[in-house]
């Protein structure tokens, strides 16, 4: 069936910023689809609030809207361009969601806009739970056991047939958010309620418990004609119980006997028949009972899913890009394979590899969380590793991690790193609970000669993958190192049972030709010729690649998501590629991210999905001899391994590692700053306690300090006092040798700047400069800034500028650079400098249409900055603001105060004529509810009374009423302003907190108070994260808060990227 001309346009609904549950995966979804559709002449508008993502760069869609993804926003986007269709597959849950309501509000019927790719009744059939079972149940597919309920009353009778453990499922949401599991009835109400108010609908699904049952998932492509294939089979390591986000898989699926699996394949068939999917990508899930063999059907995602994208980087078969073809009329037998260009997408897929995915946790961020997982998701990111067997395949997925390991193997403390956890004796019970790093520990009890079947008895893990775990776990000294490598062995690991070091085992291994083979990813298990060579490496004879010819250049990867390092960093790297093409290099990428458009097999000449570790890079290297490697653009992953790769003689372009270090290592920096008469924080090292209370006393209190190896959670702390200094110290870090403390200057009440530039060596270009809404000592990535600055007198500015042009010369930056400097009582002071890719990049990029990136990567090949024609940051005339999007929603214990500690997962992007409405949309976006009346909570510390009054003097005249604390509501009532009192939470009942429940609040203004009172701003916090109700705990913050609220009655206008910048 050939394609659909009944339409010409098509609006494609992305799914926003990065949180846990929905993460980059959707920016490689909504890339591809963007591409497909435009290959096909339609065009394509986009809407996502994320402008860290490819798919919002201005030259991919034809009208690209940084917006908020909301009914009132989006609804004025289809005023506007009257799209004739839809696309709501490729956004997540945020684009299911978003259709479902636009049919619902009639607004699809005004507009005479068609949704294509997967129809309303489907996609409530789908996500409503309690419609899926019926219709499941009356095709004969058995369901999990259990039933809805939309009320506690509800809850409490349906109990009464069922009996604990139960599983909480609510209806409508995404990477399990407000799902749980009940053990008793003490438990039960409090998670029926978190679950009834995590869900849109107020319906929860309670089901029998299906903990310790074995899980799987099928991607299956269905299209008009009815042509139906299994694109790939997924199985979970971890049992049921622990979200499939959270847990293990491997694909293809390992233990299932081909009867189960064509049981499941029917099923899955069957699914998407009797649920209406026309066209597209579903994600299936189902569970078996290893005692019995039952299985039923768990869920189905009538949308393209996180598994999609590790399905399709699992497969080589291109899922989004297949799904929006098929959504514009094409059927599977139309459509050519991209990766052979013989066989049709109508094949189903073979694989001769295992692939396995371990996902990324960052527990450390968030000291209450218990580690513990569960079903609802707490991971920020993943790796996947492909392998000619599972143990080479996980292997390699471990030392991807990046967290200290060097594949599956014990976390030991060193003689040089006391602070490490001390290895404990093995608590065969502990294994019951799934955890980041339980692999590890049942690794140890094999070690310890503890049998299969005990730990199957105690974890639920297939014997099968156990089998594996202790072949790998039992390798010694006398296993060949040949023998070793096919195991998935790096060569730290070997060098470690031999007391050698890595690099006497890589020139050992070179000398007995022990070398890698790279095999590829075909998607027929080699029966055709791949036209799109996608690599892994493996231990066996043959290779079926050669070398690219002509010139050629690696761009290195920002491996998994994590805070800290996200999404941002492979928008640097693909735009990295598409630079160095204009220049008419050939691209290889190494990387080891599922998610990301940087591990999309068509957009490099040669993708290696590869640890980013030094020995797998070198392997490429000493294969491919590039012409140079670009470290700069992948954030802190490659910058860790830049130096061994110098040394061992791989070709390093751009910024040398040399001049990295320099302004990375504080003694050597800070005599580059004094000898160019630049002002810095004053800053110390102490070994000892007498020491770092020497220096803090030098320094001056507040100070900022923090261990110098961070680990478990410890964070910065701004400290005020000597005691608190030493209890700092006690608390948070044993101050031995080789674990100094840091001290900074802490400038108190100074605005904070951000700087974006690009220099040739020669010639320096300022990206832009930003200003922090947030003071000093909140985390730049955690704190909102605008773009041009909001306050800063034109000579502080324009000194700025000339500091970040003489550091960029002086440290030789070939590429990108980023700074960040405070401004104080007139002086500027330089905190960080950054000679590499910085998370800004993508927001000043979209902002002032300058790929910042794309330009980068050209200059490191010796294109010089005058043969660009750039726009200059200071000549808009616009706002931008970008806004932190935090996941205190997972972890609701945690501490909602914003501090030198990175904590978000994500961000967003406002953009209009002025600052406030830039950063009402921002904050929309964000997913903060700003009220448009009712009552304001306001308690700010001392130091901020005064500050507070001309916003609660604005508050006030907008017609809020304002309740506020003894002390908050007695200095404004003597300063003019009508303010009820509220009790604290220690004073008594009704507080606060009762107020907030009692939904009598609707924004919080609360500034830290110190510990005294800590349990109120926690317990304040919680209730806010429960209720939805956002807390704002700067006055900065605030008043920017204030600025929107202004605006929101307005009408709304909306603007493409590409008119802003026309």
């Amino acid at each position: 069936m050939p394609k659909r001309t009944d339409f010409q346009s098509i609006l494609i609904i992305g799914a926003g910023p990065i949180i846990i549950g929905q993460a980059c995966e959707f920016d490689y979804s909504g890339t591809q689809a963007t591409k497909a559709l435009k290959e096909e002449g339609y065009r394509v508008i986009l809407i996502n609030s994320n402008p860290a993502t490819i798919m919002t760069d201005p030259d991919l869609a034809d009208a690209t809207y940084i917006e908020p993804i909301t009914f009132e926003y989006v609804k004025a986007i289809i005023k506007k361009e009257k799209p004739d269709a839809i696309l709501p597959t490729v956004g997540g849950q945020t684009a299911l969601n978003l259709a479902i309501e636009l049919y619902n509000k009639k607004v699809l019927q005004e507009y005479n806009v068609t949704l294509i790719g997967a129809q309303v009744d489907a996609i409530e059939k789908a996500e409503d739970r309690e419609r899926f079972k019926n219709e499941m149940d009356s095709i004969g597919i058995d369901t999990a056991n259990g039933g809805f309920v939309h009320s506690m009353q509800e809850a409490n009778k349906l109990l009464k047939s069922m009996s604990f453990p139960i599983i909480i499922r609510p209806s409508f949401t995404m990477g399990g958010t407000g799902g749980s599991v009940a053990y008793n009835y003490d438990e039960f109400e409090d998670l029926i309620d978190k679950g009834l108010n995590a869900s849109p609908t107020n319906e929860v699904l309670m089901e029998e418990s299906l903990l310790g049952w074995k899980e799987y998932e099928l991607e299956v492509i269905r299209d008009t004609n009815d042509n139906v294939i299994i694109v790939c089979s997924i199985e979970n390591l971890d049992p049921m119980g622990i979200h499939t986000g959270d847990s293990i898989t491997i694909a293809p699926s390992m233990t299932l006997s081909d009867k189960e699996f064509q049981k499941m394949r029917n099923w899955s068939i069957r699914c998407l028949r009797k649920i209406g999917v026309e066209t597209g990508g579903s994600n299936v899930q189902f569970a078996v009972n290893p005692k019995n063999g039952r299985c039923i059907i768990i869920e189905m995602n009538p949308r393209v899913s996180r598994s999609s994208a590790l399905a399709s980087k699992a497969t080589g078969f291109p899922i989004a890009k297949i799904a929006a073809k098929l959504a514009v009329g094409f059927t599977l037998d139309e459509l050519k394979n991209d990766i052979t260009g013989e066989t049709l997408a109508a094949f189903e897929p073979t694989i001769d590899y295992v692939v396995t995915k371990v996902p990324r946790f960052d527990f450390e961020k968030f000291p209450t969380a218990s580690g513990h997982l569960g079903v609802q998701m707490q991971s920020v990111g993943e790796v996947m590793a492909i392998g000619r067997t599972f143990t080479e395949s996980i292997q390699k997925a471990f030392r991807s991690l990046e967290v200290g390991l060097n594949g599956l193997e014990q976390r030991i403390d060193s003689k040089n790193d006391p602070d490490l956890s001390r290895i404990k004796k093995l608590d065969m019970s502990a294994l019951r609970y799934g955890t980041c790093f339980r692999l590890l520990k049942i690794r140890e009890a094999f070690i310890q000669n503890i049998s299969i079947e005990r730990i199957n008895k105690v974890t639920g893990i297939d014997p099968w993958f156990l089998f594996y775990i202790e072949k790998i776990s039992k390798m010694t000294v006398n296993n060949e190192i040949r023998e070793l490598k096919k195991n998935g062995y790096s060569d730290i690991q070997i060098a470690s049972l031999h007391n050698k070091s890595e690099e006497e085992v890589r020139v050992e291994r070179k000398l007995k030709k022990i070398l890698p083979s790279f095999k590829i990813v075909d998607t027929c298990a080699a029966e055709f010729s791949a036209k799109t060579p996608y690599c892994y490496s493996t231990y066996e004879q043959e290779n079926e690649i050669r070398p690219l010819e002509g010139e050629k250049i690696i761009i290195l990867g920002g491996g998994p998501n994590r805070i800290g390092q996200g999404i941002e960093f492979d928008y640097c790297c693909v735009q990295a590629v598409f630079g160095l093409k204009e220049q008419g290099f050939k691209t290889i990428m190494i990387n080891c991210n599922p998610e990301t458009v940087s591990t999309d097999f068509d957009l490099v000449d040669r993708l290696y999905f590869e640890p980013v570790t030094y020995e797998d890079v070198m392997n490429i290297v000493d294969f491919e001899k590039p012409s140079g490697i670009l470290v700069q653009f992948g954030g802190q992953t490659p910058l860790k391994i830049a130096r061994q790769l110098q040394k061992s003689g791989a070709p390093i372009i751009g910024t040398s590692p040399d001049d990295i270090d320099l302004a990375e290592d504080r003694k050597k920096f800070g005599k580059v700053l004094k000898n160019l008469n630049i002002l810095c924080p004053k800053y110390g090292t102490g070994q000892t306690l007498d020491e770092v209370i020497q220096i803090a006393e030098k320094v001056g209190f507040p100070v900022l300090a923090r261990p110098s190896y961070v680990l478990g959670g410890r964070a910065m702390e701004i400290v005020y006092s000597k005691r608190q200094l030493i209890d700092y110290v006690s608390r948070s870090a044993d101050v031995t040798k080789g674990h100094p403390i840091l001290i900074d200057q802490f400038l108190e009440n100074a605005f904070e700047f951000d700087v974006d530039a690009l220099s040739d060596g020669e010639t320096v270009h300022i990206g832009a400069v930003m200003q922090h809404i947030e003071e000093a000592g909140i985390h730049s990535g955690d704190s909102a800034c605008v773009l041009p600055p909001y306050q800063i007198k034109p000579e502080a500015l324009e000194k700025i500028i000339e500091i970040t042009k003489r550091l960029a010369l002086e440290l030789k930056v070939i590429g990108l650079i980023n700074l960040q400097f405070a401004y104080k009582n007139e002086e500027i002071y330089v905190l960080e400098v950054n000679p590499r890719a910085s998370r800004t990049v993508p927001f000043v990029s979209k902002a002032t249409n300058v790929p910042l990136a794309r330009i980068a990567s050209q200059l490191t090949v010796g294109a010089k900055l005058k043969d660009f024609k750039l726009n200059q940051w200071d000549s808009l005339n616009h706002v931008a603001v970008k806004e932190a999007v935090l996941p205190f929603n997972k972890f609701p214990l945690e501490s909602i105060f914003l501090s030198p500690e990175m904590k978000s997962t994500g961000e967003v992007m406002g953009i209009s004529k002025s600052l406030g409405d830039s950063f009402l949309r921002a904050s929309i976006s964000a997913g903060n509810k700003l009220p448009k009346k009712g009552a304001i909570f306001i308690s700010v510390n001392d130091s901020d009374k005064m500050n507070i009054i001309p916003i609660a003097r604005d508050l006030m005249e907008m017609g809020f009423d304002l309740i506020g604390t003894s002390g908050t509501s007695k200095a404004l009532r003597r300063n003019g302003l009508t303010i009820s009192s509220i009790l604290k939470v220690e004073e008594g009942r009704p507080n606060v907190v009762d107020g907030i429940k009692n939904n009598e609040i609707n924004l919080v203004i609360n500034t830290p108070m110190g510990s005294k009172s800590r349990y109120d701003e926690e317990s304040i916090g919680r209730a806010c994260i429960q209720k939805g109700i956002l807390a704002i705990t700067t006055l900065s913050g605030a008043s920017a808060a204030v600025r929107a609220i202004r605006l929101i009655k307005e009408t709304i206008a909306v603007k493409s990227i590409q008119e802003y910048h026309c």
